[in-house]
């Protein structure tokens, strides 16, 4: 560790990105996710207009067979951003890993990458949430290099879940009606999410050539006092907020049954949800954490065209607006990667062109999971 109380800058000097097999366009997806009931979805052709997505990837392959592995996605992803700064392996001292579901229930979802890097001994974090978890691993390694615990410190986000939108998560259960029908809280996030991987790479100075980003700070707001589960899986929508109603009390058998195992949305909160998000990036900007005249690029998640669209509409009229010419998004070419998507997003940022020296990014993720948002300012150097 430094010998000195001051904290160090943070950069990230290398970013890099993993989106596996081929593009997948709309009209293809359910040749990999499988049709519940061997019928195409009515609820599916209506999420496609709502999120307008069209073109996603997935580690399966038409027989539903898996290319990779949650691990292997994010250890790819991770020799990127490490090729991407001109660094080996043998430079990292800290990992941090984001996922919603790793690959395993226990244990960390870092020590699986770790073994996928086949990486020498180093300190691990693990962070399992949903979009935002990847942001909480981010301020990890950040804060992990400006304490000077750690000279070289990753941050990595994986997702694998086409693998959870096969039909035998949902056929067989309660989720799915009399008619085959399955519930719209389940069939509509198997069009909404896909597969994929990326990571950052920090270090306490620039890289010596090229461009490189200063983590001017990372800010969590977690609203869990305040709302029920929005997005969850582990139990039935009655009982979610129930910890002793979760599929361990039951046993996987009877919650399978019960349709607790499936990946489940509840879209009346979400819409609640979606405002009280906004209400936090007001409070940013009214105490001066966000100034957003000075924001010249904006990279934010969103799952769907449309809640791009409400947030949009909510922010017209307030302070708080950042021009949409600012913002950048990968969201139609490469789908909603959950907590991947802001480090996607980011490596496509940086291969454009467009990040100028001086200029700001500010990232945004909101997370439906249990109502949370982080935000990060980055500057290009």
């Amino acid at each position: 560790m430094i010998e000195s109380d001051r904290l160090r800058d943070a950069y990230i000097t290398g970013v890099g990105a993993f989106l596996p097999g081929p593009r997948i366009g709309n009209a293809q997806m359910e040749d990999f996710i499988g049709r519940i009931g061997g019928r195409s979805s009515v609820v599916g052709r209506r999420a496609l207009r709502w999120n307008g997505i069209e073109g996603r990837h997935y580690a399966l392959d038409v027989f539903g067979q898996p290319l990779h592995s949650n691990a292997s996605m994010c250890g790819v992803a991770a020799q990127a951003a490490l090729d991407d700064a001109g660094l080996d392996k043998g430079a990292l001292g800290f990992l941090a890993v984001a996922t919603t579901q790793g690959d395993l229930l226990v244990p960390g979802h870092a020590s699986a990458v770790q073994a996928e890097l086949a990486a020498g001994p180093m300190e691990v974090a693990s962070f399992q949430s949903v979009c935002a978890s990847a942001l909480m691993a981010a301020k990890a390694a950040w804060l992990n290099v400006r304490a000077g615990e750690a000279d070289v410190a990753l941050a990595c986000a994986g997702e694998f879940s086409s693998r959870w939108f096969r039909p035998e998560f949902y056929e067989g259960t309660a989720l799915v009606d009399a008619k085959g029908r399955p519930a719209m809280e389940a069939d509509f996030l198997r069009f909404t999410l896909s597969d994929g991987a990326g990571a950052v790479l920090m270090e306490p100075r620039p890289r010596p050539e090229g461009r490189s980003l200063k983590v001017r700070w990372i800010d969590m707001v977690s609203l869990a006092g305040r709302f029920d589960p929005c997005m969850w899986a582990g139990a039935a929508t009655a009982d979610r907020a129930d910890m002793k109603s979760a599929w361990s009390h039951a046993g996987p058998v009877a919650a399978h049954a019960a349709g607790a195992v499936a990946l489940l949305q509840d879209f009346e909160l979400l819409k609640i949800v979606i405002r009280a998000w906004i209400g936090v990036w007001l409070e940013k900007v009214d105490q001066g954490r966000i100034v957003p005249d000075t924001v010249d690029h904006l990279l934010c998640h969103y799952s769907a065209k449309s809640l791009r669209e409400e947030i949009v509409g909510l922010l017209k009229d307030t302070k708080a607006m950042i021009p949409e010419e600012k913002w950048f998004s990968t969201l139609r070419e490469s789908g909603n990667v959950g907590s991947a998507s802001i480090w996607i997003m980011l490596a496509a940022f940086m291969k454009s062109g467009r990040a100028r020296p001086g200029e700001t990014v500010l990232c945004i993720v909101p997370e439906s999971g249990w109502a949370m948002i982080g935000f990060m300012m980055l500057e290009v150097v």
